[in-house]
């Protein structure tokens, strides 16, 4: 009779553990399965634009250097951190008027444009005093930030003007196996206004959304999926029950010998 409840016990205990620690699906981990949505070119429709706040390094070139010079002056108090790649080319901050003031032409108008974009309406500005110039446009402040269950959170700084939602997801060092790849969120302010995105990474259809190339100052959070939240509910009291059960099973096999 001890026997059958020593084993009426531990089936129990076992179907516990194994309900407790379920595993997900391939379909909850897999990336982009296949799907009836075709993968559109949308590169070009999501660059980003220049926007108030940007840091723009800025230099013109020429083959008269000297021509140059009213352009790249650069002020004693651009020496901080986001200048020390290169000290000699001078910086300029995006206005909330979406305006910089640029030697010899003033007041110009760069937010809402691409860096291309930007580059070309300040060669038309130059042009005027130097003979084929040169523009170089760099934004110093580009940044994107991943939170939630991925390796490594974190704000990261990225180089150029074009960053994707896996490469930022590459820099944090991937999703955990308890992030929920199908509620993705991602969060982009423009002109003030914040607007929130829900990406599912297990459909290809992601690689058209308008947030899969991302823009200064994104944030990414990749929130729990089931298995995590139900681990978060187990405590030490429970550490403690899984204890004394084991107890029980141990007293109840010595009794049954």
């Amino acid at each position: 009779m001890f026997k059958q409840v020593n084993g009426y016990v531990i089936l129990l205990i076992t179907i516990c553990i194994f309900g407790c620690t379920s595993c997900a699906s391939k379909k909850d981990v897999i990336y982009f399965q296949a799907d009836s949505v075709g993968v559109e070119l949308v590169e070009q429709l999501n660059i980003p634009k220049l926007q108030s706040g940007d840091i723009l390094a800025i230099s013109v070139t020429a083959d008269d250097i000297r021509a140059t010079q009213p352009f790249n002056q650069v002020s004693a108090y651009q020496s901080g951190t986001l200048n020390n790649s290169n000290p000699f080319i001078p910086t300029y901050t995006i206005d909330s008027n979406g305006e910089i003031y640029f030697p010899k032409i003033g007041k110009v108008v760069l937010a809402g444009k691409t860096r291309a974009q930007a580059i070309e309406f300040l060669k038309l500005k130059v042009s005027h005093f130097i003979v084929d110039p040169g523009v170089s446009i760099e934004i110093r402040n580009f940044r994107v930030t991943v939170l939630g269950e991925v390796l490594r959170p974190g704000s990261f700084a990225v180089e150029n003007d074009r960053i994707t939602l896996l490469e930022a997801l590459g820099l944090a060092g991937d999703l955990t196996i308890y992030g929920n790849r199908k509620e993705v969120l991602v969060i982009r302010e423009h002109a003030g206004i914040k607007k929130e995105y829900k990406v599912d990474l297990t459909k290809k259809e992601t690689l058209n959304s308008p947030v899969y190339y991302l823009s200064q100052n994104d944030v990414i959070y990749i929130p729990p999926n089931g298995a995590r939240v139900q681990t978060s509910k187990y405590t030490q009291n429970t550490s403690v029950f899984v204890s004394v059960i084991g107890l029980i099973i141990t007293v109840i096999s010595v009794l049954t010998r």
